[in-house]
């Protein structure tokens, strides 16, 4: 916040900085926001954008009296590096890459037992972390994500006549409810704007292509992991009934769809979505498992 034209101003309670981490065999420098103090909290940005898209939640005081919030740039996103040699390379996200680098970045800032949050492709993921790691996570909460996710991996993007730091922006941008704060819209097409070459159609490989839970969501154990997903109606990538399908094959999973919201529910109106995502921290911070709630 600032104190007028020639106030001093005053910082936000965020810090910021860099670590190092060893992912799939090869160093990345990684850039990490954090704020708060308590239950950890990790949260995971979208294809092809950075963690600036949970700058509400590391600001509201609500959630940081009682928990740290981390949230990180992957590899090749925001002021995140990519790995050394990345140039030889095509950049595809895999399953088991995704899930190592969260691994990798829990183990290396110390969390313990976090709770993810995670929105669009890394909604899909923390389906795979409560499934395949569940000790390892006190629960997940995602929004716009599903069992599975067709239709976004393509390679138009990637084509020398299409300016892409034009056209991925405005395709995002069409997946937000038209009643979201202009301003809040205007700043995700702006960091959706700032991608580097290649980087969301590699995300979309993940989300798309990589990611498939089909058969497989009646095996998590809501439990031991409690699992929250929900949808806003105006997206057209995951869809609202896609996320709904992906409930009833799982009666433990608690979630549904989202009125008056887009594919980007945290960056694109935190104050309508604030008061669920408040009391959903909440209510896995204090789930024991073996308890009925």
């Amino acid at each position: 916040m600032t104190a007028g034209v020639h106030g001093r101003a005053e910082f936000e309670a965020v810090t910021g900085g860099y670590v190092t981490l060893t992912i799939d065999g090869r160093d990345c420098r990684i850039y990490v926001e954090r704020a708060g103090e308590g239950v950890p909290v990790l949260c995971l940005h979208t294809a092809g954008s950075d963690s600036r898209q949970y700058r509400h939640m590391l600001a509201d005081p609500r959630l940081t009296e009682r928990c740290q919030l981390s949230a990180f740039d992957l590899p090749f996103h925001g002021k995140s590096s990519p790995p050394d040699g990345w140039w030889r390379e095509e950049y595809l996200l895999t399953r088991s890459r995704y899930v190592e680098t969260v691994r990798a970045v829990v183990a290396g800032l110390g969390l313990d037992r976090p709770i993810v949050v995670g929105c669009s492709m890394a909604a899909s993921l923390v389906l795979h972390l409560a499934l395949e790691h569940p000790e390892e996570f006190r629960g997940v909460l995602g929004f716009s994500g599903a069992a599975k996710v067709p239709g976004r991996f393509m390679d138009w993007s990637m084509r020398p006549d299409i300016n892409a730091h034009q056209s991925i922006p405005s395709w995002t941008y069409g997946l937000m409810a038209p009643q979201s704060p202009e301003g809040a819209r205007r700043e995700v097409w702006w960091t959706y704007a700032q991608g580097g070459p290649g980087v969301y159609r590699g995300d979309t490989y993940f989300y798309s292509e990589d990611s498939d839970l089909t058969g497989r969501i009646a095996d998590i154990d809501t439990d031991r992991c409690p699992v929250h997903l929900w949808t806003g109606e105006y997206d057209h990538a995951c869809r609202p009934q896609d996320t709904l399908e992906t409930l009833r094959l799982n009666p433990g999973i608690v979630g549904g769809s989202l009125p008056g919201i887009g594919h980007f529910p945290v960056a694109e109106n935190y104050p309508a979505v604030a008061p669920l995502i408040r009391r959903t921290l909440n209510e896995i911070a204090d789930h024991v498992p073996g308890r009925a709630t």
